[in-house]
């Protein structure tokens, strides 16, 4: 199903072309001007110098052409020359009817389907996540969850820390803690044991305590560091160490991202390249690509073109030891072998913007991926407190992301409690539900690269720019059509009418406009797209809805088309924070 500005823009383009002109000037976009009309095109004014011809008059010929127009009801030509528009009210329920009809609601799938890797979550082996773990997390599912929608076959990979520096601390302290486990006798020839030697409560605690020794100690460093040494060689005492560590772990960050409605597709991580990485170092050398300097092996990533200086990648440091870019590098090259997708996406903090330039710039010198295969990081910004910098708890720390979704989950059970009359049990429910709505459309609504301000208050608020004023919206519409059939109605039967109204009308134009707003999120990886659609078609429903008897119409065959309008609106919105990726309660 074509977009609408699609098809206004054909129409339009063929009464440019009737009067004599070029039909790629009658490109049709939404008005800016809303109160003079619903759409515009510019075109003559763009064709003035070409023909030599005032641009009025030229709009005035191509109104003369839209005259008996199916599609324009009302096409002016206004000096100095646009073209105003308002459509047709059984060309919009013809196009309306054609979404209610089609899968996706007519949204083109594309013709040849790329496979999308998408790197995101950032979360590392036995430490907690934080608040600064969030963004990622759920820019990361929304853009996947939007790709997915949009046609394209996307992979989620959490990409876990869990291979270096921090898993020998681990194991540093817990020799220190616990000298006499198993894992530690060198002799030990059994079967090590099935259940962890800790708990995950314990595990969060190590690690911290063992990262502040290791800061002012440094025989204890020199300890973590021989500790990775042997895990990374292969001593069986710390690999089956290692593995209670991530079966802990990874548990307990399922559970927090499960709270948070975000799901992987792959639980990979640093660990799972380990072994490619000789083979690639060897590559490496036996093409030319890497050399040895000051000790250590790097690329060259240079480029003439460069106004900044962009350093070396370096490969392996000077005592041979793997980095960041390593893994990475090792990660482009598995996937590539395994998954050959047409495009990896990384989505971190945008400070990491250098990092990512350069590990680019040399899987593409390297030829570790193909010319066509797009490499892109998506850098987010941070969410920042009252004050303007990174989020941090009352007493200065960083806050746990459990902390963050219980105390949002609270606030908003306050607000529920506190507005309407609801058991303890159900509003607990809806609190729940709410309240992700609440996180999630209040960092998604803003320019992932853009920084904001954490506002409790204003991200549980029921009114304005809000996850919850939208899922609101929702609940309102559900409300209504349960009335509908307990008054005797059969929404499977209801049939879309001509809008009878302006406050109908624009919100069949707002419904109209999903194709072209999720093809663009889904191109552009932008959910704040989302919920600017979301946020309009809300506001026109709510304006609609405060205009219009619904349940109150007399006549059946106009109360028909109003429940259909209510269904395509309902389940469009339902679609949108499905993609952002939550849910609306039955009730709120």
């Amino acid at each position: 199903m074509k977009k609408i500005l699609d098809l206004l823009s054909e129409e339009m383009g063929q009464a440019f072309k009737e009067a004599g002109y070029d039909a790629s000037l009658g490109r049709v976009t939404v008005s800016n001007r809303p109160d003079l009309c619903e759409y515009q095109c510019n075109g003559a004014m763009a064709g003035a110098k070409q023909y030599h011809k005032a641009p009025v008059m030229i709009a005035n010929e191509v109104a003369q052409k839209l005259a008996d127009s199916r599609i324009f009801k009302e096409a002016a030509a206004v000096a100095p020359g646009f073209l105003n528009c308002k459509i047709s009210e059984d060309f919009l329920l013809e196009y309306v009817k054609g979404m209610a009809a089609e899968e996706k609601y007519g949204l083109e799938m594309p013709k040849h389907p790329k496979k999308i890797m998408i790197d995101y979550g950032g979360a590392n082996v036995a430490k907690p996540l934080h608040v600064g773990h969030l963004r990622p997390a759920i820019i990361g599912e929304s853009i996947k969850r939007i790709c997915r929608y949009a046609g394209s076959e996307c992979i989620g990979d959490v990409h876990l820390g869990d291979w270096g520096m921090p898993m020998g601390l681990v194991i540093t302290e817990l020799k220190l803690r616990k000298p006499d486990l198993v894992y530690f006798d060198e002799n030990y020839q059994g079967e090590y044991p099935q259940e962890p030697p800790f708990t995950i409560t314990e595990l969060e605690e190590i690690y911290p305590a063992a990262s502040a020794k290791s800061k002012e100690d440094p025989e204890y460093k020199a300890s973590a560091m021989d500790a990775t040494f042997k895990l990374q060689s292969g001593v069986k005492g710390y690999r089956a160490l290692w593995r209670h560590i991530m079966d802990v772990s990874v548990a307990d960050l399922k559970k927090n991202y499960d709270n948070l409605d975000v799901e992987f597709d792959l639980w990979k991580g640093e660990s799972d390249v380990h072994e490619l990485i000789p083979e690639m170092v060897a590559y490496m050398k036996d093409n030319g690509y890497a050399h040895i300097s000051e000790g250590a092996l790097v690329v060259d990533v240079k480029e003439d073109t460069d106004t900044k200086e962009i350093p070396p990648c370096m490969i392996l440091k000077s005592d041979g030891a793997a980095l960041y870019n390593t893994t990475d590098l090792a990660t482009i090259m598995e996937r590539m072998r395994l998954y050959k997708p047409d495009e990896i996406i990384y989505i971190t903090d945008k400070r990491q913007d250098l990092y990512f330039e350069q590990v680019f710039r040399c899987a593409r010198k390297t030829k570790l991926v193909g010319e066509d295969t797009v490499l892109k990081f998506l850098g987010h910004g941070t969410m920042n407190g009252s004050d303007g910098k990174p989020f941090k708890t009352r007493s200065g720390g960083v806050m746990r992301l459990e902390n963050l979704i219980r105390e949002t989950r609270e606030e908003m059970l306050r607000k529920i409690k506190e507005g309407r009359q609801m058991p303890d049990e159900e509003a607990s429910q809806v609190a729940d539900i709410v309240a992700i709505a609440a996180l999630k459309y209040g960092d998604l609504s803003n320019q992932a690269s853009k920084d904001y301000v954490f506002d409790i208050d204003r991200f549980t608020s029921f009114e304005g720019d809000t996850g919850p004023y939208i899922l609101y919206t929702i609940v309102r519409i559900k409300s209504i059509l349960v009335k509908y059939e307990e008054q005797g109605g059969s929404v499977e039967n209801a049939v879309h009418q001509a809008a009878g109204g302006e406050s109908e009308k624009a919100l069949m134009m707002e419904l109209s406009k999903f194709n072209t707003m999720m093809q663009s999120a889904a191109e552009e990886k932008a959910p704040h797209k989302v919920c600017a659609y979301i946020y309009d078609l809300a506001n026109a429903f709510n304006h609609f809805y405060h205009e219009t008897k619904i349940l109150g119409e007399e006549n059946k065959t106009k109360q028909s088309g109003l429940i259909a309008l209510l269904l395509l609106t309902r389940d469009v919105l339902e679609t949108c924070v499905d993609v952002l990726g939550f849910s609306a309660p039955e009730r709120m």
